[in-house]
């Protein structure tokens, strides 16, 4: 059975782990907003890998 990651799973890791440190440090939206940079990112260069 293949792994399939694409973006959306960088995506959805991403927030979980913004909401997380959003909530951490009491400032949410930033927390939502980096994850979801880094989740992008993430999920991006995961599937440009998998291209290659």
């Amino acid at each position: 059975m293949s792994k399939k990651y694409n973006q959306s799973t960088g995506l959805a890791l991403g927030l979980a782990f913004g909401v997380a440190f959003g909530i951490l440090f009491d400032n949410l939206g930033l927390g939502i907003a980096l994850g979801l940079v880094f989740g992008l990112t993430l999920g991006a260069s995961q599937s440009r890998k998998r291209e290659e």
